[in-house]
């Protein structure tokens, strides 16, 4: 599977980790930046990340910086992205058996690497349960088609 993965400055060193990982695990990691631990603006790489799963370049997302909150909130500007917020096993099986989410937020700050790993294992290999979840994860697609389409405030 072809994962897009980005950090800010602060969660540099995990991503570099969650790619090594992602390899390991037979997966495609590509890689969204940045190239250091130099201060960077989280939102120009949530939305590369997110940009490429909205547009199918990427099947699924990962990003990483000191909450994971920043970057949550820019990927789910995009047409398509479920992202989510997580920060333990049962927040990311959730994220996906229930919400189909399609890119998993991290923290670079408050989460071990074990914890990390195990996240992203769990998060890759939980499949949605579809059923009475479908319907909602479909009505999130129509609200956001809604949203599309309404015309600008002035």
């Amino acid at each position: 599977m072809k994962i897009a993965v980005a950090s800010d400055h602060r969660g540099f060193t995990v991503k570099g980790k969650v790619l090594a990982l992602l390899n390991e695990l037979g997966h495609d990691g590509l890689d969204h930046g940045p190239e250091s631990t130099e201060s960077v603006d989280y939102p120009d790489f949530a939305a590369s990340v997110a940009g490429a799963v909205s547009d199918g370049t990427a099947s699924r997302g990962i990003l990483i910086c000191g909450t994971g909150m920043g970057m949550c909130i820019v990927a789910n500007k995009f047409s398509g992205v479920r992202a989510a917020n997580c920060h333990d096993d049962l927040t990311a099986g959730m994220s996906r058996r229930h919400n189909d989410s399609n890119v998993l937020c991290l923290s670079a700050d408050l989460l071990g690497d074990r914890l990390v790993n195990r996240m992203i294992e769990i998060w890759l290999e939980t499949e949605f349960e579809g059923g009475r979840h479908a319907r909602r994860v479909e009505k999130i697609a129509e609200h956001e088609l809604q949203e599309q389409s309404a015309p600008a405030s002035e």
